[in-house]
């Protein structure tokens, strides 16, 4: 379908009345430039997320230290202390929650932005805007979480008299990778979510089994090496291994062949995420 652009001209002979000239495409054009006109509603988006998503709880944000922290006991108990898997020298609790800071941001992220068309329907359905920004918006209640849980890290640090090495500096770079693979695979969810409500089933199976397939519980090393590289096919591995090695120092190390492969899988999912979407969006508010 052709998007229009009615523009508006008197003609000199007579002022009283009105042209309408039709200009293809222009919308189209501007989609982009439309994005950051609407900010105002990214910001509005945004911030209800924040407040609904702590609206009448009893401890409020704390729900995001307990979830991580709950996580990393019984996984430190579970293959530290049981299945007794190597730590590389770092206490193995720091070695679980330096992997579940990234993970906690992902699922987080890819759980809000697959919901968010259809808890957003009624606004959809009724005034034009892009709706890139609404899975948008919705990502930064998994950044707020991510932030709010870097604390538990800070204090178990504290606690061992860990120090990370200069490596720590390189943080924000994983941390744009994983919302690049939250916002990637979101996308497509989103997209098919309001085409086929069967995928709301969907995204809790994935995280879930995520959960366990990536080296959030133990360390990637394990893994032989001949299956290295296919294992880094699953594009969280190279943000865990990212986030261990900028937290860790040099007790870490990045498989690099690996971690390439992972983070071009990452882009190639946040590119084609964003097409998907951009050729979806026009059918959203009929579909809906």
């Amino acid at each position: 379908m052709t998007k229009l652009k009615i523009k508006r001209r008197r003609p000199s002979s007579d002022p009283s009345e009105a042209e309408l000239i039709i200009e293809a495409g222009r919308t189209e054009k501007n989609y982009w430039q439309d994005i950051w006109r609407y900010r105002e509603l990214f910001y509005f988006l945004a911030w209800r997320d924040i407040l609904v998503r702590y609206k009448q709880t009893a401890i409020g944000v704390a729900w995001a230290l307990i979830r991580p922290f709950l996580t990393m006991v019984v996984f430190t108990i579970v293959f530290g202390r049981l299945a007794n898997l190597p730590s590389n020298g770092v206490p193995y609790p720091i070695l679980v929650f330096s992997a579940m800071l990234p993970w906690q941001l992902f699922s987080t992220a890819l759980s809000e932005c697959s919901n968010s068309l259809i808890a957003n329907a009624n606004l959809l359905s009724k005034v034009y805007f892009p709706r890139l920004v609404v899975p948008t918006s919705a990502v930064v209640v998994s950044f707020v979480d991510f932030a709010i849980s870097g604390i538990i890290l800070v204090a178990l640090m504290v606690w061992f008299t860990y120090v990370p090495s200069w490596r720590i500096v390189t943080l924000p770079l994983f941390t744009l990778i994983a919302l690049a693979a939250s916002m990637g695979v979101g996308l497509w969810m989103a997209s098919l979510n309001v085409q086929y409500r069967d995928f709301r089933y969907i995204v809790p199976f994935l995280v879930q089994f995520g959960l366990y397939i990536s080296p959030v519980g133990f360390s990637s090393s394990i893994v032989p090496e001949q299956w290295r590289l296919l294992y880094s096919l699953n594009p969280m591995v190279g943000v865990i291994d990212g986030f261990r090695w900028a937290i860790l120092g040099n007790e870490a190390s990045i498989y690099w062949p690996g971690f390439a492969l992972s983070t071009s899988l990452v882009m190639l999912l946040l590119v084609s995420g964003i097409w998907y979407f951009r050729k979806m969006e026009r059918t959203f508010a009929d579909v809906i």
